[in-house]
């Protein structure tokens, strides 16, 4: 499955590490807030609503920092541009663990979107043109998957950390371990080029206590805890091996049978796989068992995203433009959060 990884050079392996580690890393500080909203909701007193605030305005942030981080990629290069972001979301999540206020903490969330969004631009732009045409596709669709295995990593933190330390203080921990995507700065810098086809080197392109805040009491904290992790547990392991096992497959069928046919597969077995999950009447074993196709199909289509973009631009605008096409639709998706939260307190 992973032959064609011995077929690339050393400067390849190590472009593909860096963006591997910088998409995984991404992953774990942006899906921390997520496993630490049951905590906000008890210690702040704040709504579903504003906790699905906070979602949306990252995911706006995300797509502006998208547009902004693939234009600096055209401009100073593809290196010094993923570098950048992943001080800025780095720097962001850690900062969030000092917030007092939901206030504080939705601002220093925009400003982490604004990393998160400007670093899959600069790293796609930048695997493209490392990344010899015949395994592009297949690097491109494999780093996607590390969005995987940063979840992953995020869900075993969280279990770990709250099974030691109070609520109260474990969240702050968890945001403080989210500086850790910045020592990848150091192997980015000291082993990953910038390459030959960079615009960097080219010429440029013209509160009362409820029941709901009585679970989290420090005398049966721990017993809701130990059943959250039961209950939600299984579905996240599912969905999360699902969608790695879902952006290796894209990874293959992108050299195979080409780009937009991959997507076009995927989106029509995203749509079967949707339709089912929401109408017909399953059990819990059954919308278990059926988390794995929904996560797989779901995969295929941001996989597909990076190889297909980057043939599409020019290199001297082709951060931007990876970069403003992946995250526009972020701006409309962004709502949903806000939407969900609000809806199920109506």
């Amino acid at each position: 499955m992973f032959t064609w990884f011995k077929d690339i050079n050393g400067a390849e392996r190590k472009t593909f590490w860096a963006c591997f580690g910088g998409w995984a890393l991404d992953a774990l500080d942006v899906q921390l807030f997520s496993l630490v909203i049951p905590t906000l909701l008890g210690l702040w007193h704040i709504s579903k609503a504003d906790a699905g605030m906070v979602t949306s305005v990252t995911l706006i942030a995300s797509a502006l920092g998208g547009w902004v981080g693939g234009a600096i990629s055209d401009r100073i290069g593809r290196v010094r541009a993923l570098q950048v972001m992943i001080l800025w979301f780095a720097l962001s999540t850690f900062l969030s663990a000092f917030a007092q206020n939901y206030n504080q903490l939705l601002v220093l969330k925009a400003l982490q979107g604004l990393g998160f969004g400007g670093e899959w631009a600069a790293g796609v732009a930048l695997m493209s043109e490392a990344i010899r045409p015949a395994h592009r596709g297949k690097a491109l669709g494999t780093v996607q998957s590390a969005w995987a295995i940063g979840w992953g990593v995020a869900v075993l933190l969280q279990t770990g950390i709250y099974s030691f330390v109070p609520p109260e203080y474990a969240w702050r921990i968890l945001f403080g371990i989210g500086l850790l995507p910045a020592l990848l700065v150091i192997f980015v810098r000291r082993h990953v080029p910038e390459p030959e086809a960079s615009p960097a080197r080219a010429p440029r392109v013209a509160g009362a206590r409820t029941p709901l805040l009585g679970i989290f009491s420090p005398d049966v904290l721990r017993v809701t805890l130990v059943g959250l992790l039961l209950g939600t547990g299984a579905y996240l392991a599912v969905i999360i091996v699902a969608f790695f096992c879902g952006c290796i497959a894209a990874a293959h069928l992108l050299d195979r049978i080409g780009r937009k046919r991959t997507v076009g597969l995927f989106a029509v077995a995203c749509v079967i796989v949707v339709l089912a999950y929401v109408f017909l009447p399953f059990g819990d074993t059954a919308m278990l068992v059926l988390g794995f196709p929904l996560g797989f199909c779901s995969a295929g289509i941001p996989a597909s995203m990076g190889a297909l973009f980057s043939e599409l631009y020019p290199g001297g605008i082709r951060g931007t433009g990876v970069g403003f096409c992946y995250n526009a639709g972020r701006i409309v998706s962004a709502i949903f959060p806000f939407l969900v939260g609000h809806m199920s307190e109506s």
